[in-house]
């Protein structure tokens, strides 16, 4: 009799485990394992009675994403290795071949000219009837840092600002990177033109200011009493009489009113050349380029002799504004990039 039961609970068994593999071996055939093997992702289970659904794209859609992908990234202007821009076009105002800007107008010299009657039309009558500088006008005669060089002949070309444009001048001071941005902008189209960046020396430290330097933050214009220095010219600064060069440089050019988010009046301030000292081997004066690119003025912005010379040049005549920023992307440029 015993021995009949352990029979009978041998056969019991044996057909649960039949009916248990079978019904595992059917679980196995309706479902796909993808395995996971080195990752961290749990195994997904697919169900092999589900289709995947098939999506049609338009041919056209597929080749404008392929031309999308391969166009490069480009900009504008070239950038600095901190992705701000630069450029130097310059020259594009004084030259008189196809590849000057649209602001400028070419002009052949004539001695005897409508708008001038008893006597001969010199540079300085051809300045005052086109507003624009005799210095401009000189450079776009005889090329950079020649000014003062007024020699002309009938039929010699130059070129003057556009009297039919609408223009402005436009200087953005970055001041935690002590650099300078020079831009035209013609109000008619909307549209702003880099020139070129400059380096410049600025303020010193002053915790007491909300600039955090004794340059201020802000938009101010740039007024109409500028001057040019030579060697030995005199004049007066903080109450005593000194040679204006070594104080500011060969050109000086005045901050003339607040225009939005200033710190301080516009009063005292201004753009200007760096100090010029005597050369202790030959006694000459010379610039001393070293406070560019440092915090050293008195609040005033320095740019090198060069630089302060053709900004001087070009903007003389125009309204002109300067903006000064703890960050180039904090500015409010006027209108639009031109390409």
């Amino acid at each position: 009799m015993g021995r009949l039961l352990i029979i009978t609970a041998v056969v019991l068994f044996s057909i649960i485990g039949i009916a248990a593999y079978l019904k595992d071996q059917k679980a196995q055939e309706s479902r796909i394992v993808v395995s996971a093997d080195s990752t961290d992702i749990a195994p997904i289970l697919i169900d092999i009675d589900e289709k995947p659904e098939i999506v049609e794209v338009p041919e056209e859609t597929i080749e404008s994403q392929k031309v999308k992908a391969e166009e490069p990234i480009t900009s504008s202007w070239p950038l600095t290795s901190e992705g701000l821009p630069t450029a130097d076009r310059i020259e594009q105002l004084f030259t008189t071949s196809d590849k000057k800007l649209p602001v400028v107008k070419t002009i052949s010299y004539k001695s005897r000219v409508p708008w001038m009657q008893g006597r001969p039309a010199w540079i300085s009558d051809y300045a005052t009837h086109f507003k624009t500088s005799r210095h401009f006008i000189a450079r776009s005669l005889h090329g950079k840092g020649r000014y003062y060089k007024h020699d002309i002949s009938n039929g010699d070309y130059f070129n003057v600002l556009d009297p039919d444009k609408d223009i402005e001048f436009y200087l953005l001071i970055d001041l935690s990177r002590c650099r300078c941005w020079f831009y035209v902008y013609d109000k008619d189209t909307h549209q702003r033109t880099l020139l070129k960046d400059y380096a410049v020396g600025l303020g010193r430290p002053d915790n007491l200011k909300s600039s955090g330097l004794l340059t201020p933050r802000g938009k101010y214009s740039l007024g109409d009493r500028i001057a040019a220095y030579k060697p030995k010219t005199t004049g007066f600064h903080n109450g005593r009489k000194v040679e204006l060069i070594r104080t500011f440089g060969t050109r000086w050019i005045p901050f003339e009113k607040e225009i939005s988010n200033t710190t301080s009046p516009a009063k005292g301030y201004g753009i200007h050349g760096v100090p010029w000292t005597e050369d202790p081997e030959t006694g000459e004066l010379k610039e001393d380029l070293t406070s560019l690119g440092t915090y050293s003025s008195d609040g005033c912005i320095r740019m090198a002799s060069d630089d302060v010379e053709e900004v001087y040049a070009i903007i003389a005549t125009k309204p002109s504004f300067v903006e000064l920023v703890s960050d180039f992307h904090d500015a409010k440029l006027p209108g639009e990039e031109y390409q």
